[in-house]
């Protein structure tokens, strides 16, 4: 296992849909409560150390949304209330943050997040949120593909199954960077 180290003036934390429609669903191996508690933790410690927030949070339409031939759909609601993508409380949102608006899954198809942490000079991203098996690891994917380095808080992201989220987590994110509970990123912050 390599070493956790973070530099700070390098490093940024990017959260997946912790948004109300989102975190309202049941998740799996951590509850949507548990997750919300320790992304909001990394999240307070990036800000005291001056570390760039990046929240990102999915509102997709019928126009925006990606329309393949597929087997299996998701059974989202058509019409979902005017609340379901507004960012959760708990991540008290600050001036300072860089909100990213995505239409699908990952955070990097059709936003500027590649671009605003290049102006930042980040080449580290700290990860997580729901779900670990579709935002988090499309996410995951494109920023591996575009050369960052890449923390996965493993116990602030969560799936729709628990065998989804190992999955992700140990044949995907251990192939593309340091897979890490989320009391160990804090300790190394501070």
């Amino acid at each position: 296992m390599s070493e956790l180290t973070i530099d700070k003036k390098k490093t940024a934390v990017v959260v997946i849909d912790l948004q109300k429609g989102i975190v309202a669903m049941p998740v799996k191996p951590y509850s949507a409560n548990e997750v919300i508690s320790n992304a909001s933790k990394i999240v307070e410690s990036c800000r005291k150390n001056n570390i760039p927030v990046f929240l990102v949070h999915v509102n997709p339409s019928k126009d925006t949304a990606l329309k393949p031939i597929v087997d299996v759909t998701f059974s989202g609601r058509i019409n979902p209330p005017k609340d379901w993508a507004e960012l959760i409380p708990e991540l008290n949102v600050q001036d300072s943050d860089i909100i990213i608006k995505k239409q699908q899954w990952g955070a990097f198809f059709g936003t500027d997040l590649d671009l605003q942490l290049r102006r930042r000079k980040i080449d580290t991203i700290i990860l997580c949120g729901i779900a670990t098996s579709l935002g988090v690891e499309s996410t995951a994917r494109f920023a591996y593909e575009y050369g960052y380095n890449q923390i996965f808080a493993e116990d602030a992201m969560s799936s729709m199954t628990a065998e989804e989220h190992n999955s992700s987590v140990n044949n995907i994110f251990k192939r593309m960077g340091l897979v890490r509970k989320t009391s160990e990123i804090i300790y190394i912050l501070n």
